[in-house]
């Protein structure tokens, strides 16, 4: 498998617009309370800072891919920095908790294209010998952003206000339009059909019930009832979109899409493999302060062991998946990372702190391959016009795994706390329940993978 080169200045545009869409999804999480003492708020109705920017994320995704192919990839790239960084800007300035509820909302529109459309850049520009290769390298700032941002967002609020958690973004966009005006080259643009606004809102609908229902949970104090209604409602919404998609001519998503097979398997192994692993960047910080006494600054730092093997492992990850093929890689690194994070239950005070770095050095190298491989398997099969709505429901995909993630690891630490609580137990043993659960979940996940077939050229 050919390697791309990293001076490539097209991968760091796109790597560019991926860090800065992930790293805002947890910048802000330690920065509340300040913000909230600023805005003359109390800090738990701050929850809509966080809410606004990740549902507007996970609604305009689907269409990212219907525009890029009827505007272009390099216009909408290019927008999409310029209503990012113009978000971030106002957020910075915002007077009240509505303007900076509504700054939020403009930052997710210029996110909601960042990432596909940048994955979409790759597709059509590099060779299937080049394409995992790229993948790889621009997909490290999306696995990092995430991990930083906590520990940054901390270390910002302490040495400065929160007002700069959103300005460093603004030399960053500047620099990343001139770099996409010098060196994106003028990718040619689809003839599409039109729009499929039904098959959206229901899409839409569907995403925005399941999430709120899952989060509201621990977040919201939602009645069971309301939940359940709620999680109906929204699968409900999505199955009535696949019976919508199989009587229209153009639906926002095919599902002729899911008759590929690595595509079907790799687009729901995400869903499902993704969600422990995103609840870790919530649990850890929270743990090590919670139970173990560490400051945000402190918890923070602890999440570098993960990035550093991170960034470390996703250079294996082309020539691991060439020896051993998709299949027997994603059995054994998905138990891998499983076991990797219900390993979490022998952290306590009294550990090493070596071993301590150790088991988030593991964890981290372990979902980075986990990463790669998946994001290459699912998108590595489709022709030339699937590439669009195949990337733009992948990314749908992805957020939903996040949003899943995090609901799911804080619904269950509510419900074990509450258990421990009445049952003489403290804090520890309810975040150490809460990492069995999540690694058993991602272990079971193990289960779609094993639907690959042993030999790849039966799976297209």
């Amino acid at each position: 498998m050919e390697q791309v080169k990293a001076s490539n200045p097209f991968l760091w545009i796109v790597a560019i617009g991926f860090f800065m869409e992930t790293l805002d999804s947890t910048i802000v999480n330690t920065a509340l309370p300040a913000m909230a003492q600023s805005l003359h708020e109390s800090p738990l109705s701050m929850h809509s800072v966080i809410i606004a920017y990740s549902l507007t994320l996970a609604l305009l995704i689907p269409a990212s891919g219907w525009f890029a192919d009827r505007i272009g990839i390099r216009r909408v790239f290019l927008a999409a920095i310029t209503i990012f960084t113009l978000g971030s800007l106002f957020c910075a300035l915002s007077p009240t908790l509505h303007f900076l509820v509504a700054a939020r909302v403009l930052q997710g529109i210029g996110g909601s294209m960042m990432m596909p459309i940048g994955r979409l850049a790759i597709l059509r520009l590099f060779p299937h010998e080049q394409y995992l290769s790229a993948l790889s390298f621009v997909a490290m700032p999306a696995l990092v952003g995430p991990i930083i941002g906590p520990m940054l967002g901390g270390v910002l609020v302490q040495i400065a206000t929160w007002h700069w958690i959103f300005l460093i973004n603004i030399p960053v966009g500047i620099v990343g339009f001139l770099f996409t005006l010098k060196y994106m080259p003028i990718i040619p643009s689809y003839i599409v059909p039109r729009f499929d606004l039904t098959g959206f809102l229901m899409l839409a609908l569907g995403m925005v019930s399941i999430s709120v229902g899952l989060d509201g949970i621990s977040e919201l104090g939602f009645q069971q009832v309301t939940v359940t209604l709620l999680v109906l409602f929204g699968f409900a919404c999505v199955a009535a979109y696949v019976l919508h998609a199989s009587k229209v001519g153009a639906p926002l998503f095919s599902l002729k899409l899911f008759q590929i097979r690595t595509f079907a398997v790799g687009l729901v192994g995400n869903l499902f493999s993704r969600v422990g692993s995103a609840g870790m960047p919530f649990l850890i910080p929270l743990f090590l302060q919670v139970s173990l006494g560490y400051s945000p600054v402190q918890s923070g730092m602890t999440m570098f062991p993960i990035a550093f093997a991170a960034m470390f492992a996703r250079k294996y990850a082309p020539p691991l998946i060439d020896r051993f093929g998709y299949r027997r890689f994603l059995l054994f690194n998905t138990m891998l990372v499983g076991i990797s994070i219900i390993c979490f239950v022998f952290v306590t005070e009294h550990e090493s702190a070596w071993l301590r770095i150790l088991q988030l050095m593991i964890f981290g190298s372990a979902n980075s391959l986990q990463f790669s491989a998946m994001n290459s398997l699912t998108l590595k099969d489709l022709e030339a016009e699937g590439t669009s709505p195949g990337n733009s429901l992948f990314s749908m995909v992805q957020m939903l795994a996040m949003s899943f993630g995090v609901a799911i690891a804080g619904a269950l630490l509510t419900s074990l706390h509450g258990y421990f609580t009445l049952h003489g137990g403290s804090s520890l043993d309810s975040f150490h329940s809460t990492f069995i659960c999540m690694g058993t979940i991602t272990c079971f996940s193990t289960i779609i993978f094993a639907q690959l077939s042993a030999s790849p050229e039966q799976d297209h």
